[in-house]
């Protein structure tokens, strides 16, 4: 007979609080040993609060040994509701922070892939103009794909996110930032490559990369003429296909500036083959007063009235 382990039982102690912030920083940099210089505690010390917070929970967290670091299906369960419960502690240390009028504490933002190479850094000009006013504010940024950046808004793991508006939710507020050209393009080493005059006919024969992922209806009409035969998950993806020069695929064109300066990239039909994509940065309706946040809103706002 299956003998039933305990669940977790009586207060969270500070000392569980530190094994779990300690776990998510194991998770999140792949290993003990990558987690070392972060934490600044030796890997025989992370093993030990490892072993600790299993003991704790009564759950085999991770694998680990000569294979490498991974996580078990408990352990991936238990990393997402300990992001749920730091977040939820550290909401409450800023709101805290807040009555004071004192900037102390995290800002999480979730942004989607590739918007680095924006020419207006409204996000990257707001995240300076903060820290700059509250040099012990804690940034925390997160790259991942925009749905995943909405859901984590909506239930509090994120302050704020910067997506593409394909449908707006109601639970979400959309500050309006950026508009994104993207058009097609073909590598170097491409048949097309050099050439002008391509027909529709032409076009349709090629393989095209299309991305895996959500689009506006703009987007998804470009991609009804042509023959997609590969999919990827962010522009990366795209890009490492077209450099392969038997892709076509559509890239935002500050993001392909770089190989299109070096001739590795071209263009293909610019006037006809190319769409817009708004951007935005959300944050959630009804959410608690948060200090850092409404400051960083304040500042964002400014930063676009600057630059517009």
């Amino acid at each position: 007979m299956k003998t039933l382990k305990p669940a977790l039982s009586g207060q969270i102690a500070d000392a569980d609080i530190r094994l779990l912030r300690i776990f998510r920083n194991v998770v999140e940099r792949g290993g003990f040993a990558a987690a070392e210089a972060d934490l600044n505690i030796s890997r025989a010390a992370i093993s030990t609060a490892m072993s600790d917070l299993e003991q704790r929970l009564s759950l085999r967290l991770c694998q680990r040994g000569r294979s490498g670091f991974s996580l078990t299906e408990e352990g991936r369960e238990v990393y997402a509701y300990s992001l749920q419960l730091l977040s939820a502690l550290e909401n409450f240390r800023t709101q805290v922070n807040s009555l004071h009028a004192h900037l102390k504490g995290e800002l999480n933002i979730g942004i989607t892939d590739n918007l680095v190479t924006m020419p207006q850094m409204y996000i990257t000009d707001a995240i300076g103009d903060i820290k700059a006013r509250g040099p012990e504010v804690m940034i925390n940024i997160r790259m991942t794909p925009p749905a995943e950046i909405e859901v984590a808004v909506l239930d509090g793991r994120l302050h704020l996110g910067v997506v593409p508006v394909i449908k707006a939710l109601p639970g979400l507020n959309y500050l309006p930032l950026y508009s994104e050209t993207s058009q097609l393009y073909c590598s170097h080493a491409h048949a097309l490559f050099g050439k002008h005059a391509i027909t529709d006919a032409e076009l349709s024969q090629m393989d095209v990369v299309a991305a895996a992922y959500a689009q506006t209806e703009e987007a998804l009409k470009h991609y009804q003429s042509l023959y997609v035969s590969a999919t990827a998950t962010d522009r990366e993806g795209i890009a490492f296909l077209i450099l392969t020069g038997r892709y076509l695929g559509f890239l935002p064109t500050h993001y392909a500036e770089r190989w299109v300066k070096e001739r590795r990239m071209q263009a293909i039909a610019p006037s006809q083959r190319q769409f817009t994509t708004d951007f935005a940065a959300i944050t959630r309706k009804g959410k608690r007063p948060n200090l850092i946040l409404e400051t960083y809103l304040e500042l964002l706002q400014n930063t676009i009235q600057v630059k517009d």
